[in-house]
């Protein structure tokens, strides 16, 4: 049988560091007896990457069966909840990743946790989209309502369920994880990369969309997007991602599609072209036929959207210290923005101690490209101990992340 891959990355949630020495245990979908691996994690949390039995790679370019296998695993580490991630899905040629919040055992919390992950929306049986304009009759901006420019939040509001459900959690779910989140949800990871790409853009503009009009806050809601097909994106707390779509997303969080004269992102509105159809929409299966056939990411989007659409990207990243410098840094490189990376990278060494702390002095040399390149591989980044636009956002957000743990302790 094919292959897919899995990797496990654990983190301790009151430590506000990864979760070394925890046990994780493999078994099939719903057979706990069935152990098919059993791994300890390192000092950065992770288990090593393993091959688990996957479907023919042909169920996933022309959705006759089921294209996943799913599995479950149960973590297990002293001091902390037992927890088990039902359903993880693995796919053949392609890399899951599971990342797992373990809770400290204290009172009530001293019970096993269990997340169960929704089947993927081209499989499973979800509402379609009801549709709205792609461009909104929008109030002049006041910066409550419509925000004055595109930003790029720091945090996505997830409302788990339709709009009007009262009951439904909310999630605060780091923006580029909520994209990469429901990209697993609704995309195949082992479909063509410019039609991975294409979609990606469409889920950003989407979501930048909800963002820029700050559309259900101005409806009275406390929530940026929903979890609802009918309304938004689906959306799985806690679901495992995959590789070759997170590398996508770390490298365009800040683009999205718009036309000439409006100020805002397009609200780019899509279904899966089988089970649903939108005439005047992407399809998703449509968007993998053109991939099929050699078509960019962007002649893609055009040939649903319109041939006047292009990409932008937001001016502004929430919540990050300084915006990329530009050009990359590597060995050679010196100034502020190397001095800025160095900091970061101590700080964040004191998390995460397999990175080598770095003398600050502002000069690219070998011992700060060991250091780059060791976060590069913990955060799973490629791992050329370049910094590049994916690699100096990915390391602002950890540092944000770990200093202001650091301040909560």
């Amino acid at each position: 049988m094919p292959n897919g891959r899995l990797q496990i990355g654990t983190f301790a949630t009151d430590a506000g560091r990864p979760a070394s020495n925890a046990v994780i245990r493999i078994t099939p979908r719903g057979n706990d007896n069935q152990i098919l691996d059993e791994l300890v994690t390192d000092s950065s949390g992770q288990t090593p990457v393993i091959d688990l039995a996957a479907p023919p790679l042909e169920f996933s370019l022309d959705g006759t069966d089921k294209p996943y296998n799913e599995y479950d695993i149960r973590v297990i580490m002293d001091g902390y909840a037992p927890q088990t991630i039902e359903g993880v899905q693995v796919f053949p040629g392609a890399t899951a990743y599971q990342d797992i919040r373990l809770m400290p055992i204290t009172g009530y919390e001293a019970q096993a946790q269990v997340i169960s992950i929704r089947q993927h929306t081209l499989w499973g049986e979800f509402p379609p989209k009801t549709p709205e304009e792609d461009v909104k009759d929008l109030p002049p901006s006041t910066g409550f309502i419509v925000l004055p420019d595109p930003v790029i939040p720091e945090f996505i509001i997830v409302h788990d369920g339709p709009p009007n459900n009262a009951s439904a959690p909310n999630y605060w779910v780091p923006f580029a994880d909520y994209i990469k989140n429901v990209a697993s949800c609704e995309i195949y990871a082992n479909w063509p990369h410019e039609t991975i790409t294409a979609n990606i853009l469409a889920i950003l503009s989407f979501t930048l969309n909800r963002v820029y009009t700050e559309w259900y806050r101005g409806k009275g809601y406390h929530f940026t997007i929903t979890s609802s097909t009918a309304y938004d994106h689906a959306f799985s707390y806690g679901r495992n991602i995959f590789s070759e779509i997170s590398s996508v997303v770390d490298s365009l969080f800040t683009t999205f599609i718009t036309r000439p004269g409006i100020r805002q992102p397009l609200f780019a509105q899509y279904c899966d072209g089988k089970k649903v159809t939108c005439p005047t929409w992407m399809t998703q299966w449509g968007s993998k036929a053109l991939g099929d056939q050699g078509y960019k990411a962007i002649d893609i989007l055009k040939s649903f959207y319109g041939q006047d659409i292009y990409l932008m990207q937001a001016q502004k990243v929430e919540g990050v210290p300084v915006s990329f410098p530009g050009a990359v840094l590597q060995v050679g490189s010196v100034g502020e923005a190397v001095r800025v990376i160095q900091e970061q990278l101590n700080e964040i060494s004191n998390n995460y101690p397999a990175i080598p702390r770095v003398r600050v002095d502002g000069i690219f040399g070998e011992q700060t490209r060991i250091a780059v390149e060791t976060f590069q591989n913990i955060f799973r980044l490629s791992s050329d101990g370049i910094v590049g636009f994916n690699t100096w956002y990915k390391l602002s957000y950890i540092y944000i992340s770990v200093t202001k743990m650091a301040e909560l302790n």
